[in-house]
């Protein structure tokens, strides 16, 4: 299924609700599953979601209700494609690491 999401930074649950094509209660319960679901409160305490926030949750809906994987199951689904996101991310976070590897190196010789 395809999903139309607004060019905006912050969505309220409602307008989540409506893209997703679920309850406000499914993606509250959602959140208390999946701990990388975390909107920020707006000044009158309505939960506002950030477009990565949607894309995973667009992401966790196909898994429950298409592919029908159980909760504790789309909760491993997800850690496995973010591990192969940073997998994919790799290539500075190696040089970063190489660096501060050489670096250290450096400052036990010195000191």
């Amino acid at each position: 299924m395809a999903y139309t999401i607004p060019d905006k930074f912050c969505f309220r649950i409602g307008e989540v609700g409506k893209i997703l094509g679920v309850a406000p209660y499914v993606i509250r319960y959602w959140e208390t599953e999946f701990k990388s679901i975390r909107p920020t409160r707006a000044s009158s305490q309505q939960r506002l979601y950030r477009r990565k926030d949607v894309e995973e949750l667009i992401v966790i809906k196909e898994l429950l209700y298409e592919k029908k994987f159980t909760i504790s199951g789309a909760r491993r689904r997800l850690k496995e494609m973010k591990g192969r996101q940073e997998v994919a991310a790799d290539p500075e976070k190696k040089l970063l690491a190489l660096v501060k590897k050489e670096l250290q190196a450096i400052r036990a010789i010195i000191c």
